[in-house]
């Protein structure tokens, strides 16, 4: 009986042994399914950049410039007013006009103004009669030298009151400033008018002038006699040539901006002020630089570096920016890059350094790698 009962046993823990390695290959397999699990879930880990987002450090030609764009507007601009009060008679001009300078625009009928200059040529001419015939008696010995100089200063008194006289008679006559075309009339003929009421505007188009601001790191390559290259809105196609005229002296405080004017010759009035135009300052030109979009640079300052994506890793790169070339949007790097680094150019991407990263160009998104739009990486 006892020997019965002990290979019963023995079948038994051969059994609850069977039954044990069993269970150990089934752990053993929920293990392995596991990890194989577990590998796309770190992949997910992984930010998928496009083309958009990457482009490489290069070498090649850079014109450095700075860019300025507005409206072309005339250097020479006159606002007339009126100098007197009175109504306006004889409007002989409107807009659109040609003038020369000094051509008679409209008169000031000005009470009193008229009359006043009337009787002061008047009062001169009499004073002067006074002078001679004290002179001819002063000189006989018949008049003393006190008289005679009262004489004479009565006669300079009247011709200071007949030349202020003069003078404001001839404010009431309004003459062109300047040649050019009158481009704005405010009065009508009949029209009373007070002091400095605005009459005409009369523009000269010969130069044309644009104004902007550039930062001051940029306004120390701006020269006074800098080429500029100009293109207009209307015809893009077509590029102009021009000047940097004037460089303001002091940068606005507050925008730590300094103002440029560049101006463009226009003789012959083809091009129509008030247009838009793109004003190109030509700068320096750097031969074999390292050049990146001027989007890739990130931080300002003493402080700027960019993304540089290595072995599959975002790093952070600290650079020196040179020239840059805005009507390219290319910036030269002085240093920190070597070229052919893979830089990160899209603004909105905030990366730390570390991020796992793959370039679809040279790998195809698996299913466990997540694109950057639903990533969060934006």
């Amino acid at each position: 009986m006892s020997s019965k009962r002990a290979r019963a046993g023995f079948t038994g823990a051969r059994w609850t042994l069977a039954i044990a390695a069993l269970l150990a290959v089934a752990a053993c397999g929920r293990n392995a399914g596991e990890e194989a699990e577990a590998a796309p879930a770190a992949a997910e880990q992984r930010l998928v950049l496009g083309p958009e987002d990457v482009t490489v450090a290069a070498r090649a030609d850079l014109a450095a410039g700075v860019v300025l764009t507005g409206s072309l507007r005339p250097y020479k601009v006159v606002r007339v007013k009126a100098q007197v009060p009175g109504t306006v008679r004889g409007v002989r001009v409107d807009r659109g006009t040609a003038v020369r300078r000094g051509e008679v625009l409209a008169t000031i009928e000005a009470a009193g103004v008229r009359t006043q200059a009337e009787a002061a040529r008047a009062n001169l001419a009499l004073a002067k009669q006074k002078l001679e015939a004290a002179r001819t008696l002063n000189e006989a010995g018949a008049m003393s030298n006190i008289d005679f100089r009262t004489a004479q200063a009565a006669y300079e008194a009247a011709a200071a009151q007949s030349a202020q006289a003069e003078e404001a008679e001839s404010r009431s006559t309004i003459r062109a400033p300047l040649t050019g075309i009158v481009s704005e009339r405010s009065v009508d003929g009949g029209e009373a008018v007070g002091m400095d009421a605005p009459l005409f505007t009369v523009v000269n188009s010969d130069t044309l002038e644009l104004s902007g601001q550039i930062p001051v790191d940029r306004a120390a390559r701006v020269r006074v006699g800098s080429p500029v290259a100009f293109t207009l809105n209307a015809a893009p196609e077509q590029e102009l040539s021009g000047r940097v005229a004037r460089i303001d002296p002091v940068a606005d405080p507050g925008t730590r901006q300094v103002g440029v004017y560049v101006r463009l010759a226009n003789a012959k009035h083809q091009i129509i002020a008030g247009q838009f135009a793109t004003g190109r300052i030509v700068g320096e030109r750097i031969e074999n630089a390292i050049v990146i979009p001027e989007v890739a640079v990130r931080g300002e300052g003493d402080s700027t570096f960019v993304l540089v994506v290595a072995d599959g890793r975002v790093a952070k790169q600290p650079v020196t920016v040179g020239p840059s070339d805005r009507s390219t949007g290319q910036v030269s790097i002085a240093k920190g890059l070597e070229g052919g680094e893979r830089i990160i150019v899209t603004p909105s991407l905030q990366l730390a350094a570390g991020t796992q990263v793959v370039l679809a160009s040279d790998k195809a998104a698996a299913p466990g790698e997540t694109a950057r739009g639903t990533s969060g990486g934006r």
